[in-house]
């Protein structure tokens, strides 16, 4: 007779399987190491790495409008690109896929000011080619905290600074306040919408020491009975931790800790043990 009967993971094992399934999802073909580019696009222009020249679309359009000979060999939505052809962006219903070559592809993204830009992925970057490790922390039970969830109706908007944005701030809908108490300390934390998770961008005082210097990000989602739970072994490094081409939100004031959060992600490493990235 078989025995069907399962262990339950503790959490150490869990940590293992997640920790896991992070590195092999940061060197997908659109994982985080494969973006080579984004740029944005206000005039007809080349785009550094792949062929054919870019244009923005009337006010109001979606996408952009790309110009190249059948040589170039770029295909959109399953057709060779022979002329002009629009490109429909993330923003669209129907968001249009490109192919450039066997490791090349690339997809249209949209501001919140309405330009577009062209991103480019390559599933043999060179971020890729060097990738050793994500570097992280032991398992931390301390950094396992049951938070306070209260609710704001309707939500508040909440501007975030962006690594690349020169101090100009973009309007995030924080959907709740999350309060707790450690070790003495009262903490308000902000986290804004992101799909059908929250988004906590914090940085503590391990920031630019052991870990990224820019800070790191906490995907989590309320409890039906009021709590929430943060589990800082689940935090992760910023997709601009993988590649300068991403531009990512920055924790602000009130979401940095005084004190080291020893738990979760450290840095990305190459395969000599160096960091794949300084800042």
């Amino acid at each position: 007779m078989t025995d069907t009967a399962t262990t339950t993971p503790t959490a150490e094992q869990q940590y293992t399987t997640y920790h896991e399934r992070r590195e092999l999802s940061v060197v997908q073909p659109k994982g985080s190491l494969a973006l080579i580019n984004t740029q944005w696009i206000d005039s007809e222009q080349p785009i550094y790495g792949v062929p054919g020249k870019w244009a923005p679309l009337p006010a109001g359009e979606s996408g952009l409008l790309v110009t190249a000979a059948a040589s170039d060999g770029i295909v959109v939505d399953g057709a060779l690109v022979d002329g002009s052809v629009v490109v429909r962006g993330k923003d669209d219903a129907n968001p249009s896929e490109i192919v450039f070559s066997d490791t090349v592809t690339g997809f249209v993204i949209a501001s919140e000011a309405g330009n577009y830009a062209l991103r480019v992925w390559d599933s043999n970057s060179e971020g890729i080619q060097e990738f050793g490790s994500i570097d992280g922390f032991e398992y931390n039970p301390d950094w396992v905290i049951t938070a306070k969830w209260s609710e704001i109706p309707g939500g508040k908007a909440v501007g975030f600074e962006h690594l690349k944005d020169n101090g100009a701030t973009r309007d995030e809908v924080i959907p709740g306040d999350i309060t707790f108490t450690k070790d003495g300390v009262d903490y308000d934390l902000l986290a804004y919408k992101a799909g059908r998770a929250l988004q906590l961008v914090f940085a503590d005082s391990t920031s630019g020491d052991s870990t990224y210097s820019v800070g790191r990000f906490l995907f989590v989602a309320p409890n039906a009975d009021g709590t929430i739970t943060l589990d800082f072994n689940r935090a992760v490094l910023p997709p601009c931790a993988f590649s300068y081409s991403f531009n990512c939100p920055m924790p602000p004031k009130q979401n940095r800790f005084p004190v080291p959060i020893e738990a979760g992600e450290k840095n990305v490493l190459k395969k000599d043990g160096s960091l794949l990235h300084e800042e």
